[in-house]
């Protein structure tokens, strides 16, 4: 099935957003997630200045 061009420019649009929003977004997602687990048994507590400054 032949898709016609406008249909590969929208196709196109929605990828390269795809990508952006992954792009920007997996590391700060990555930090929220371990800021929400909290540190392993044993271990001290992390703040966002500890994140920042170790």
């Amino acid at each position: 099935m032949e898709l016609s061009s406008d249909a590969k420019e929208r196709l196109g649009l929605v990828f390269e957003a795809a990508k952006t929003v992954f792009h920007w977004g997996f590391i700060p997602t990555v930090i929220y997630l371990g800021f929400q687990k909290g540190p392993e048994p044993g271990m001290p507590g992390f703040t966002l200045m500890s994140l920042l400054w170790q």
